[in-house]
């Protein structure tokens, strides 16, 4: 069996461009689909993965370990995101292929099954934009949430900490501090609630402030509390709270995962299978973490195809926590992609179909082409005019 082929289908949705990866073989019908979503990267990885495919074309799609390690060392440059990007959206449909091949599902090749079911969580709105990143003040908070309840979930995550740089005002504190007290007792105590920083405090000093008037309400986890490469005042916010930190949906493999597990400042770490280049370096970064006594709750507010790339992982991953999804980031998230992914009582269930269980509809993902990606992030900026992490 030989690699015959490479392309890729862009599918605009409207914060993010989805990039589906598609690798033909010289079997008749026989081909593997991945996704190399990088949010506002595009062009840089659609390009990243027509350089890298000479690299493996004529080569035996099975032979994964091989290729990702072919496609990382003969490259000569490390490669960054951009690049473990693209990588991700090529292995992951290696993988799909493999899977075909023996007729199995991708996590029985993982390894096999870990649990019975996937917990998983969303974001306000299911994840539209607006109500992601725009629920500031305890009303619309508080009623998206319960939007996010009747859908059958048992898990959210909210992102209300606001733009902030070096200190944290006492209003914006107090504010936090109401926002999540209404939200808690809005839910009740049997929802989980994770609460995303998005890395938009300087200080750790501002962080700790925050997280402090969070601890009532007793989140899950609190998210990137800090830039990701501040591992200095991570450790120093993980020494001073006993509330859960998470992050690393930022770092890109796991020798950059290796200093946190380390110091041993994360709880919770947050590899993203279409950004550390797919299935085989998760797998080494969720080894690594369980070492470090630290759960797997993946990143994933991508395209359909990570979802159910996702959840293969899942099922096989020994210290996976919890699921990100954003099933509602646009109205026909659905319909691009036939896939295995069926939620009850707010858990993923487990498929069997050969392969990842999936087809993407070229003809629906053609009515969505590539358009410049909506980029909230310039809203990132001080009354005084100072630019701040978004």
């Amino acid at each position: 069996m030989k690699i015959t082929g490479i392309r890729t289908v862009v599918v605009n949705a409207e914060m993010r461009n989805w990039i589906f990866v598609r690798v033909d073989t010289d079997q008749p019908g026989l081909y593997g689909w991945g996704e190399a979503t990088l949010e506002w990267k595009t062009r840089a990885v659609t390009g990243a993965v027509d350089d890298i495919a000479p690299l493996i074309i004529g080569k035996d799609p099975r032979d994964i370990e091989n290729l990702v390690r072919t496609m990382h060392k003969h490259g000569f440059w490390r490669i960054g995101v951009i690049g473990s990007s693209a990588i991700a959206g090529i292995e992951v449909a290696l993988w799909d292929i493999f899977g075909k091949s023996v007729g199995l599902p991708v996590w029985r090749l993982l390894g096999g099954k870990m649990r019975d079911r996937v917990p998983v969580y969303t974001h306000l709105g299911l994840g539209q934009i607006d109500a992601v990143y725009n629920s500031m003040s305890a009303g619309p908070l508080i009623e998206r949430a319960h939007e996010v309840l009747e859908r059958g979930y048992r898990a959210m995550k909210v992102v209300f900490i606001p733009y902030t740089h070096y200190t944290a005002p006492n209003r914006a504190i107090d504010d936090v501090a109401r926002m999540m007290q209404d939200l808690r007792a809005a839910v009740g105590n049997d929802v989980e609630l994770m609460v995303d920083f998005h890395g938009r405090c300087a200080s750790a000093g501002a962080a700790l402030h925050y997280i402090d008037a969070l601890a009532p309400g007793r989140p899950l986890f609190v998210e990137e509390p800090l830039p990701p490469h501040d591992i200095a005042g991570l450790k120093s916010i993980a020494q001073r709270t006993h509330v859960p930190i998470a992050a690393g949906e930022r770092l890109v493999d796991r020798w950059e995962f290796e200093p946190f597990f380390q110091a041993r400042i994360l709880d919770i770490a947050q590899p993203d299978l279409c950004h550390v280049g797919g299935f085989t370096e998760a797998r080494k970064i969720a080894a690594m973490a369980e070492l470090a006594g630290a759960g797997i709750a993946p990143h994933n507010p991508l395209g359909p195809l990570a979802g159910v790339a996702a959840l293969h992982f899942d099922i096989a991953t020994p210290n996976f926590v919890i699921q990100e999804e954003m099933v509602g980031a646009v109205p026909w998230y659905g319909d691009v992609l036939q896939g295995p992914i069926r939620m009850v009582d707010g858990h993923w269930q487990i498929p069997e179909a050969p392969g990842l269980g999936i087809e993407i509809d070229e003809a629906v993902a053609a009515k969505h082409p590539f358009k410049q990606e909506i980029m909230t992030a310039t809203e990132a900026v001080m009354p005084d005019g100072t630019v701040v992490d978004w």
